[in-house]
């Protein structure tokens, strides 16, 4: 594959707008790590993401990510699993991810506990970052929870439940408590949803000082994440384009 392909030119101008958005948010302030998601596109394109500079990738399913990993075999690049992950996936996640921004139970900290220590004794891999997956429906007390769920399935325990996981977390070698994550619902202004995750991301400082990241904003919602102190954005339809056709 050439590098300075017209696929290469058209996913440098994305980015570079998306930076620029980046940019004008923070102001002053500190730049938050910009996660390229890539789910779905195939690894040559985080091939050429790593030749415009990204340093970053998120994948929300772990057959494609593992396989992307190993193609890409790039050891300084950081891979970030940001979907729902099954227990039993833990294994292999732990073989090529730097995190998991979709921590939502005990026994999925318990697995990539086990997980993360095999591999550390074969390969000496670092810690494992871990962010809690939050549900913030409750930011929204006058809707539906059909219509602020706006993405079924993904998860995330309500901020009342957060202390525990975090504390389990905390608590397991091989781990580090990152901080938290969130996805806005959809169909509703970010910025209740926002507003609630960083007050949880306060609560949890003040227990564990050291989990002072926000994983949150992506492509149609950045700025308004970068504004309650985001640390961590993931975009990937304004970088990327659609997702390819499944064949």
């Amino acid at each position: 594959m050439t590098l300075q392909d017209t696929r290469t030119s058209v996913l440098a101008e994305r980015l570079t707008v998306v930076r620029q958005r980046i940019e004008a948010a923070a102001g002053s302030g500190a730049l938050p790590t910009l996660i390229v998601v890539t789910k779905f596109h195939p690894a040559a394109d985080v091939v050429r993401l790593r030749s415009l500079g990204v340093a970053d990738v998120g994948e929300n399913r772990d057959q494609e990510a593992a396989a992307k990993a190993v193609e890409v075999a790039d050891a300084d690049l950081r891979w970030h699993f940001i979907g729902q992950l099954q227990s039993n996936k833990a294994k292999s996640v732990a073989a090529y991810a730097q995190s998991v921004h979709s921590i939502d139970r005990g026994s999925l900290v318990t697995a990539l506990g086990k997980a993360v220590a095999i591999q550390q004794q074969a390969t000496g891999r670092a810690d494992l970052e871990c962010f809690i997956q939050l549900d913030l429906s409750e930011a929204y007390p006058g809707l539906a929870e059909a219509q602020v769920a706006g993405h079924s399935g993904r998860g995330g325990v309500t901020p009342s439940d957060m202390a525990r996981l975090a504390d389990q977390i905390a608590a397991t070698e091989g781990l580090i408590l990152a901080g938290v994550m969130a996805v806005a619902p959809l169909g509703v202004a970010p910025e209740p949803a926002f507003s609630l995750l960083a007050e949880t991301s306060a609560a949890l400082i003040a227990q564990h000082p050291g989990a002072r990241a926000i994983s949150a904003g992506m492509s149609h919602d950045l700025e308004a994440a970068m504004a309650v102190g985001a640390t961590h954005l993931r975009v990937g339809s304004d970088i990327l384009g659609p997702r390819p056709a499944v064949l």
